[in-house]
């Protein structure tokens, strides 16, 4: 009976102390032993056992030397960058851009690729995986994930890619195809859910675990993060908000013709152009059409308005259901918008609903969708090799 309660505690305590000491590396930079032992908690000889262990395994590396007082100087530690590396893949329509890290979280090598004039996915990854690694300097064999955050549909169950409107080349069985290509575990991701990630990570939803992201581009997408992690739905279109039925606007009984959903028809980019060309803000796309109306000052402002009472409807819709503290507005138009944007959607929110999220822009200007699934294989590679340290 003891045996089942406490089966291998101290494995299990050495695996917390080191995955503790391995954090606090990565945080907080090259520390020496005693250091280690201060914010651990633990005795100076225990500090220095768990060095020596992770040491061994290859996870953490002499970086230099501290002085002191009396005696030699301190031997400072840090994570060793190449002991393990991670792929992040954002495909869109028309180019894919691939991004390597160490297991830092630094970013080591890049690289871009149009994908126009080409029908073979999964040629399309894995020149771009593997350029991304050869520029790192990193063996494929080194890289332990490879996420990849695409438009559409990821079934929860299988992880495979069940619907992209805008990959048509994209399909089921994929996933099987490339992960026997790479030889490495891949994972699909939607995109505006990655974006979401990096906005909790490092954006403008930091330090909250329940927010909504709107993605306003050339489609218009939701994430859910509920008590810090992605809700995806039973079959992965939670956040399909283009398709939300709103006023106003044909609704389609048909998705599989490829139709233009609803709330897409209005609040779309060719419907933000077509509203800021009415209010005589015409531009080549709708994120330079939404900044033209924010630089014209007052006069810009019915533009302004008309577009946030439009979005109002999708995020007011979303918001009676989940009523989140905070909405994030990103992507291009979002973006673009700013405060002056997020100010009216917020103001139209509370004015047609119960519920009155703070309602802001992005925190993000640089690939947020890359960066989201960077983070996601971060941390999935930190549990894998983190926590193999109990031998």
């Amino acid at each position: 009976m003891s045996a089942t309660r406490l089966p291998g505690t101290p494995r299990l305590l050495r695996a917390l102390n080191d995955r503790a000491a391995l954090e606090l590396l990565l945080e907080q930079g090259p520390l020496t032993r005693a250091r280690i032992g201060e914010l651990t908690g633990l005795s100076k000889v225990t500090a220095s056992q768990l060095v020596e262990r992770l040491e061994e395994r290859g996870l953490v590396t002499r970086v230099g030397e501290q002085a002191g007082g009396r005696g030699p100087n301190a031997q400072l530690y840090a994570v060793r960058p190449g002991s393990a590396y991670v792929v992040g893949v954002d495909v869109g329509a028309e180019r894919v851009v691939a991004a390597c890290a160490d297991i830092t979280g630094a970013v080591v090598g890049r690289v871009e690729q149009s994908t126009k004039d080409t029908d073979d996915p999964v040629g399309v990854v894995h020149n771009a995986v593997v350029q991304a690694a050869s520029s790192a300097g990193a063996e494929l064999s080194s890289v332990r994930r490879i996420v990849l955050g695409t438009p559409g549909l990821v079934d929860p169950g299988t992880g495979d890619i069940t619907f992209a409107f805008n990959l048509p080349r994209w399909h089921s069985g994929l996933l099987a195809a490339l992960r026997e290509d790479l030889h490495t575990p891949v994972v699909f991701e939607n995109d505006v859910n990655l974006a979401a990630v990096a906005e909790a990570q490092s954006g403008a939803a930091q330090g909250t675990s329940d927010f909504v992201l709107v993605w306003l581009d050339a489609g218009v997408g939701l994430a859910i993060m509920l008590g810090g992690r992605l809700h995806h739905g039973s079959s992965g279109a939670a956040g399909e908000i283009g398709y939300l039925p709103v006023p106003g606007v044909p609704i389609p009984r048909d998705v599989s013709k490829r139709a233009k959903p609803a709330f897409q028809q209005l609040a779309g980019a060719d419907a933000v152009r077509a509203v800021a060309t009415e209010h005589g803000f015409a531009a080549d796309c709708a994120a330079d059409a939404v900044r033209a109306a924010i630089a014209a000052g007052t006069a810009g402002g019915p533009m302004l308005d008309e577009l946030a009472r439009r979005l109002a409807l999708g995020v007011a819709s979303t918001c009676v259901v989940l009523d989140p503290p905070l909405v994030v507005l990103a992507g291009e138009v979002g973006q673009a918008g700013g405060a002056a944007l997020a100010e009216r959607v917020q103001h139209e929110v509370a004015a047609i609903t119960l519920v009155r999220p703070r309602v802001v822009s992005t925190g993000l200007t640089e690939e947020p969708i890359l960066r989201g699934a960077l983070r996601t294989a971060l941390d999935a590679v930190r549990d894998e090799v983190f926590g193999s340290t109990v031998g």
